[in-house]
Order: C-alpha cells, then structure tokens, then sequence
C-alpha cells in the first residue's frame, strides 16, 4: 500500500477516542478503556497524538515521562493502513514531544518477534538494552527493551532531521502548543508502565 499524500498530526483530544477506542480493539488483544485514555490525556507529563488522513483516525501514539526518562506507551496503526509510513510520521512528532517535554532518554518494549517494529525503533536510534521474560500476557511472549540516550542532544535532533527529511512529504502539524508542559519529577507511575508500544507499525 502506498504513503497516504496527506498526514496530519495533533494532540489526542477526547473527541478523537472513538476512533482511537477501535484502533485499539483491533490491534491489541487487551485494549485500553475509554476511562484510561481520559485519564492519560488529564495527566501531566504526557503526550498522547493521533494521525490522520483526511478527518479519518489511522493512528495514535503516547509517551509517558517519569523524571527524565520517556516512556514509548503505545504506537497503534489501523490495521487497513499499516505499512504506509504513519507510524514512522507518528513516532517523529512522539519523540519531538517527549524532548520538548524534557525526555533525556526514551525506552519501550516490543515483541522479541515483532522484527519490522525492531527496525522502525532502529531507525530512531533506540538499542537492544534487555528483555522481560513472558512480558505479554495474551500469549507469553517476551519483550526486548530497547533504549536511546542522550536524546537532548544534536546527535538525537540530527537522527530526527534525516528521519523527517527521509519521508515523501511533510508531515502536517497541527495544534501543538509552543511551550512545553513542565514535567513533575515524581509523577506517580501508571499502567501505561505495563503497556507496549504497538507491534505493527
């Protein structure tokens, strides 16, 4: 399937949780509540974005921080449109976010199986740190945790650049406040610490 021409990128408002919800429901075989996502987007620290082609939700990401370190909750892409680039796109803007949110360095688990998801966090300069033994619930699978450090820094902001400059067009931004949320240094952990990034991208 080719690159949608268009792709537009925002903030995850409550309006946008129907569609995430079925996103959701068809990608994981634990979905999150429409309550959890609420709470998610009241939280500090966070950032949650959708992607959209048209006025129609093909995706959705969130990154959590606790401290100084992001964590990658979840990247989901509607499964009709997997394989397009949304979740390349999507993982961008995620990652821009959790910078200007003060992320010094970012982590998340995949499925030691999921190989294209692997390669996508490669491509952002995320590495093999360790693995959570029969971390996936639906089917006992482990998790590869993988890290990137330093990602306040002009190594990462270059990655970030090539990335962008890779895509066949720009990605639309829009309602992104210019001023970064403060970050609390002791937020209170969630259950989206027990959550995956999404394994199809």
């Amino acid at each position: 399937m080719s690159e949608p021409a268009t792709v537009t990128v925002t903030p995850m408002r409550r309006r946008h949780l129907p569609a995430v919800l079925a996103i959701e429901a068809q990608v994981y075989p634990k979905p999150w509540s429409s309550k959890l996502f609420e709470e998610e987007l009241d939280r500090p620290g966070r950032a949650y974005l959708v992607a959209r082609v048209g006025s129609t939700v093909v995706g959705y990401a969130g990154v959590l921080l606790l401290a100084d370190d992001g964590h990658v909750a979840t990247v989901a892409v509607d499964p009709a449109r997997q394989g397009t680039g949304i979740a390349t796109r999507l993982l961008l803007e995620l990652l821009r976010s959790a910078v200007d949110l003060g992320a010094r360095q970012l982590t998340l688990e995949v499925r030691v199986s999921n190989q294209r998801a692997q390669a996508l966090y490669r491509r952002f300069g995320f590495a093999p740190a360790g693995a959570r033994k029969a971390y996936y619930a639906d089917n006992g699978e482990d998790a590869l945790v993988m890290w990137v450090h330093d990602v306040q820094g002009a190594a990462f902001a270059e990655r970030l650049l090539a990335v962008a400059s890779s895509l066949p067009s720009p990605t639309v931004r829009q309602g992104f406040d210019p001023a970064a949320e403060p970050v609390a240094a002791g937020a209170a952990a969630h259950p989206a610490l027990a959550r995956r990034p999404e394994d199809q991208p």
